[in-house]
């Protein structure tokens, strides 16, 4: 990886923190619950995707391809149990919580790199 997919795999993170904040603050208006819930969710996929970025995009050398695949796999099962560890958390722990707030802004924020990748470009 170069520098640039690098920057870029940060640029993509700090969109994905944009559009929670927005879809939050968009949610106030239904209600604190909802903004808070989706708030919640929309940090879950950012934290998690800042983790595979910080995972994936440090040292890597060229002459490395299967180090760089191995760190991958590594980064996405590390993503995955960190999301569902968060999801249980957040159930638990966050009471009231709209379930349907917190997955929605979740799946939004992991659809807003395919939105946003053809201006980063």
């Amino acid at each position: 990886m170069n520098l640039a997919s690098a920057r870029q795999a940060w640029r993509l993170v700090i969109a994905q923190l944009a559009v929670t904040i927005i879809a939050s603050l968009l949610l106030i208006f239904p209600g604190w619950i909802y903004a808070w819930s989706g708030l919640i969710g929309g940090l879950i996929a950012t934290a998690t995707n800042a983790l595979f970025a910080l995972r994936v995009f440090v040292n890597y050398r060229a002459q490395e391809p299967v180090a760089l695949l191995r760190r991958f796999y590594g980064a996405e099962l590390q993503k995955l149990i960190l999301a569902a560890m968060l999801f249980a958390a957040a159930i638990i722990w966050v009471k009231p919580l709209s379930a349907g707030a917190l997955f929605g802004v979740y799946l939004l924020v992991q659809i807003a790199p395919v939105l946003v990748v053809h201006r980063l470009d």
